[in-house]
């Protein structure tokens, strides 16, 4: 019999459903260096930006971006900025799909 486990791990948003900086770097398994370089390329915003990394704060929307870039890199070996343009490239995908669905169409 194989027996397999698995290992989840979770981050609980505060009230005000906004990630520290800390709290968004362990959520990706990273550093908060890193999570300064997602802001410095323009992948997230941090509210607060103006101070130090320590007081920003992320929301969930940056969380999931984050970790998208997290897996390209994982996975493709890709820096930063070549993951800011996949992720946004999707989304302009996305939405011109959405558009395209709107109006009845459909993309191959």
């Amino acid at each position: 019999m194989v027996t397999i486990k698995h290992s989840f791990s979770a981050t609980v948003l505060d009230d005000t459903g906004a990630l520290a900086t800390t709290e968004l770097a362990h959520a990706c398994g990273a550093g908060e260096d890193w999570v300064v370089q997602l802001v410095e390329v323009g992948l997230v915003e941090a509210e607060g930006h103006e101070g130090p990394p320590q007081q920003w704060r992320f929301h969930s929307s940056a969380l999931q971006c984050a970790l998208e870039a997290r897996r390209l890199q994982r996975d493709f070996d890709v820096g930063l900025d070549a993951a800011a343009l996949i992720i946004e490239l999707q989304g302009e995908v996305r939405r011109l799909k959405s558009m395209l669905n709107a109006q009845g169409l459909r993309l191959r």
